[in-house]
C-alpha cells in the first residue's frame, strides 16, 4: 500500500508505485482531448496520470458495488 504525500501549496499528491500501461495513438489522443476539455469547460489544470488514477479509481468502485454487472466487467466481456 502507497502513503500519497501532498505538495504543500500545489494540491499535487506524490506517489511512489509505478506502473506501465501502452495505449494506442488514438486512446493517447483521447486522454489529452478530455485533459484539455477538462482545462478549458470545467477550469480544470490536472494531468494525464491525475485523470487515469481518478479512472481506475472509479472504475474500481463501480466493480466493488455492482460486482458482475459494473461497467469494467461488461467492457472486459
Amino acid at each position: 500500500m502507497s502513503i500519497n504525500i501532498e505538495t504543500p501549496g500545489t494540491g499535487r499528491v506524490k506517489h511512489e508505485e509505478k506502473i506501465t500501461v501502452y495505449v494506442s495513438a488514438e486512446e493517447l489522443l483521447a486522454l489529452e482531448q478530455a485533459r484539455l476539455t477538462l482545462r478549458a469547460q470545467h477550469h480544470l489544470a490536472v494531468d494525464r496520470g491525475r485523470i487515469v488514477r481518478a479512472a481506475v479509481s472509479l472504475a474500481m468502485a463501480d466493480l466493488a458495488k455492482r460486482g458482475a454487472k459494473s461497467d469494467l466487467v461488461r467492457e472486459l466481456r
